[in-house]
């Protein structure tokens, strides 16, 4: 994959990320203020907050995207869906869904596939990206979640929450593009914090990251120093 060398063309790649539990709206109206000063792709938002971003970016190319099932992906089938469904009433133009780990792992794959079709059906044709939570799945179950989440509909396979044990990792994001083919999405997320990490990121298949030190990361390929 080419790599961005500016700024305005690596900020393409960016979801700028704020899903801590303690955000207030003025965390949120930062997030889309500089979302906007910098063109990032979209802002990544919990529900409660999709109303707000929405408004806070109007007029911009900004686009929404709202975590569902976030963080552990463990409850019922029908919350999801129904998260889903009201995130996209309130204007989310993308969902970042996590896909349920213990199914997976269990072998359950026809609950989590049928899960995840739910999900991509409630989207209305917006765009899903599943959560793999790749460190707490063996080689087998990464292959074997790629293949359900292409399966299920879903436009973008994902490393991680960000909130478990480690982030995305470079050998993950190879294994997971090798694994879903060149033209499907590829997002990486959780403990991306610097340039280089960036663009190795990209480098090795990711064309989505998701990131809350968004702002440092471009800012960083304008002065390789920063």
């Amino acid at each position: 994959m080419t790599l961005p060398n500016t700024p305005a063309a690596l900020a393409r790649f960016i979801d700028h990320t704020l899903v801590r539990p303690d955000a207030t709206v003025r965390d949120i109206e930062k997030l889309c203020a500089e979302a906007r000063e910098h063109n990032f792709y979209s802002v990544s938002v919990n529900g409660s907050w999709i109303v707000e971003a929405r408004h806070f970016l109007e007029g911009s190319d900004v686009k929404v995207g709202c975590s569902v099932g976030f963080p552990l992906g463990a409850m019922p089938a029908d919350v999801k869906r129904f998260e889903t469904e009201a995130a996209i009433d309130d204007g989310a133009h993308e969902i970042d869904v996590v896909l349920n780990v213990g199914r997976l792992k269990g072998g359950d794959d026809k609950f989590v596939l049928r899960e995840l079709c739910d999900v991509v059906e409630a989207a209305d044709e917006r765009p899903v990206k599943v959560i793999l939570e790749t460190c707490l799945l063996t080689h087998e179950e990464k292959i074997r979640a790629c293949k359900l989440v292409v399966e299920s509909g879903a436009r973008f396979i994902k490393t991680s929450t960000g909130l478990s044990t480690v982030g995305a990792t470079v050998e993950d994001v190879k294994l997971l593009r090798e694994t879903v083919g060149p033209k499907f999405g590829v997002k990486a997320a959780g403990g991306i914090r610097n340039t280089q990490t960036a663009l190795a990121m990209i480098a090795a298949g990711a064309n989505r990251l998701g990131t809350s030190a968004s702002v440092a990361i471009v800012a960083g390929l304008a002065d390789p120093k920063a």
